[in-house]
Formats: C-alpha cells, sequence, structure tokens
C-alpha cells in the first residue's frame, strides 16, 4: 500500500489564498472606530514606504526615462478616460433588465474614476514590467483624476463635482511623491542595502495590497452597503464587471502589442489601464451623490476587489514568462517579437527593481 503524499505546489496561488483569507477577515471582523482609524493609518504609511522604497531602488535615470514614455501614457490615460467611460455608457442599455438605475450610476461613477497607483507598480514589479513608468503612469492618472474625473462625472451624470479640492493633491504629494523622492535623495546611502535585501522587501509590495484589501472591504462592511442590494441584482453586477475586467483586460494587453510595445510595457499598460482606484472614488462618489453614496460606490468596491484577485494571479503567471535574450517573454501568445520603444532588460540595460527585471524606457 503505497503512502499518500503531500503535494508539493498547491492547486491555488498561495498569495490568492490570502487574498480571500483579507476577505474573509474583513467580512467577519471589519475595522471600526479607533481600529479603523489604525488600519487607515496603516494603510497609508505602508503605501509610502512601498514608493520610499520604490524611489530608493531606482536610478535618477531611469526615473526620467520612465517619465519621457510618452506613449505609454497617453495610452493609459485614453484606457483609463475614454475606453472605460465609453463601456459605462454602453451599459446603459441593461437598465432595467441586469442593472437598476442606480448600480448604473454606480458602474458608470466607476469608470470615470483614476487609475491605482500603488497596486498597479505592486503588479508591474510582480510581473517584471516597467515599473519607472508604472510609477509615473499611475501619478499621472491620479493627477489627472482630480481634475478629468469631477467634470466627467458632472457631464455625463448629471451632478457637480463640488469644486477641485486642494486637499486631494496634496494628499497625492505627500503620500506618494514626497516618499518617492526621499527615497531618490538617499539612494546613495541605502541603495546598497536595499538591492541586498531585495527578496525580504519585496514582501512590502504583496503586504500593502492585502492592507488595503482589508481596510476598503472592512470599510463595506460598517457601511453596510451589501445589504442594500438583492441577491440577484447583485449577481448581474457582478457578471456585468466580470466581463467589463476581462474586455479591458485583453484590450489592454493586446492593444498594446499592436501599437509596438514590448513586453515589459504592455504589462505596465494591462495593470496601469485597467484598473479603478477606490481611494480616489469614494471621497469624490460622497460630493456628488451625497446620501447616495455608500450604494454608488458598490460596484466600484466589487470591482475593486474583483481587479485586485485576477490581477494577482496574471502577475504572478506573467512573472514566470520566460524572458529571451531581447528582453521579451515568451507567455501566452507566443512571444512579443520585436522590441517597441522600450526594450527588455537585456537589449536596453535594464536594471532588477522589486521582484522582477525592469528595463529602462528609450
Amino acid at each position: 500500500m503505497k503512502r499518500l503524499r503531500r503535494p508539493s505546489r498547491l492547486p491555488i496561488d498561495p498569495y490568492i489564498l490570502l487574498l480571500l483569507g483579507t476577505v474573509g477577515l474583513a467580512a467577519l471582523l471589519p475595522a471600526r472606530g479607533t481600529a479603523a482609524d489604525v488600519v487607515s493609518g496603516a494603510s497609508t504609511a505602508a503605501i509610502a514606504f512601498l514608493f520610499f522604497l520604490y524611489g530608493a531602488r531606482l536610478s535618477t535615470r531611469e526615473a526620467l526615462d520612465g517619465l519621457k514614455h510618452w506613449r505609454l501614457h497617453l495610452t493609459v490615460l485614453a484606457c483609463t478616460f475614454v475606453v472605460f467611460p465609453l463601456f459605462g455608457l454602453a451599459a446603459r442599455g441593461l437598465v432595467p433588465v441586469v442593472l437598476t438605475h442606480s448600480l448604473w450610476q454606480g458602474l458608470l461613477f466607476l469608470t470615470l474614476v483614476p487609475s491605482t497607483i500603488q497596486s498597479s507598480i505592486a503588479f508591474t514589479s510582480i510581473a517584471r514590467g516597467n515599473v519607472p513608468a508604472a510609477i509615473c503612469a499611475g501619478s499621472f492618472s491620479s493627477l489627472a483624476g482630480i481634475v478629468v474625473t469631477p467634470l466627467l462625472a458632472a457631464s455625463l451624470l448629471g451632478g457637480s463635482a463640488g469644486g477641485l479640492s486642494a486637499d486631494s493633491l496634496l494628499k497625492i504629494v505627500l503620500q506618494l511623491l514626497v516618499p518617492f523622492l526621499a527615497g531618490q535623495v538617499l539612494r546613495r546611502w541605502i541603495g546598497g542595502f536595499v538591492t541586498r535585501h531585495k527578496k525580504v522587501l519585496g514582501h512590502v509590495d504583496r503586504g500593502s495590497i492585502l492592507l488595503v484589501v482589508y481596510a476598503a472591504f472592512s470599510e463595506g462592511m460598517v457601511r453596510g452597503i451589501w445589504h442594500q442590494v438583492s441577491p440577484a441584482r447583485l449577481a448581474g453586477l457582478l457578471a456585468v464587471e466580470a466581463v467589463l475586467l476581462a474586455v479591458m483586460l485583453a484590450l489592454t494587453w493586446y492593444g498594446a502589442k499592436a501599437l509596438g510595445f514590448g513586453r515589459a510595457d504592455r504589462i505596465t499598460v494591462q495593470f496601469a489601464g485597467s484598473k479603478k482606484s477606490l481611494a480616489a472614488g469614494l471621497p469624490m462618489a460622497s460630493v456628488l451623490f451625497g446620501a447616495q453614496a455608500s450604494l454608488a460606490v458598490l460596484p466600484l468596491m466589487l470591482f475593486h476587489q474583483m481587479q485586485l484577485m485576477v490581477c494577482a494571479v496574471i502577475a504572478r503567471r506573467r512573472s514566470h514568462d520566460p524572458v529571451t535574450e531581447d528582453g521579451n517573454g515568451g507567455g501566452d501568445d507566443g512571444g512579443d517579437g520585436p522590441v517597441g520603444r522600450a526594450g527588455g532588460p537585456a537589449a536596453a540595460g535594464g536594471s532588477r527593481t522589486g521582484t522582477g527585471t525592469v528595463p529602462r524606457s528609450r
């Protein structure tokens, strides 16, 4: 009789199990009151530390190269503020069969908010994409969203954006830009230490995402927005959002290939161009929808959790793609062919950042 062996590799990615466990923990023990303030502060600190590490890892030349990659940034902005809203408007045809009018308004609002920053960068790093360009693309999207999202919402939803918030801009600067610049300044002294301990410090990428998931899902549980929609409508909303996410992930990946981007840049476009920011959307929704804000942000909260789960799987899969000498990965489509404007690590002299290889944009 043969002795049963424990499988050497779980059929499910352990990180996905951690994400699901985090959601379950938030559902059973959501952060309330003082605990919610602590979780929010810890999430803010983790994000700031994440950007400090990216600043310490990246050379100034790589950061400037990422800033100059204007074709990639325009592609991400077009996906975020043009393609997404078009799909949101098209979803109006699903009312009232699949969605209620309120849920459709929430779905449309979801398509108007800017892209995420920290999770896009973390997933790009895990998948060995162009992290310098991802930092710039996510930051540009957030900065543009301060102006573009309220204007689009006021126009398409018929509401008022309530004016632009200087506090939102200040928060972005203090939480993201200042830590990144601090890392750049201190790189001369701590760059070697960060490089030697990159595997340990790389856990900050995933840890920050888990913290964001717990904070976001806890807030939804505390607000009770999960009980304001019938199970049938909720299932319909989830199905619509799953299709929307799948379409955007495919469009950003294969569209970027059609535009001539290399593998690393395609990863950046896919992760930065297919996501929506819960952190940016919640305060805007409170102004646009007032008392109905909790229901209006339900599509955004569900989409936020869905995109993290799906992109975690994709990022891990991309991290195992074979990278050829010209810097392209084999992937699931047989390779990317010639390198676009941003070459791979071997072709363009990339350097290691986070959990993967980061090419320098040309």
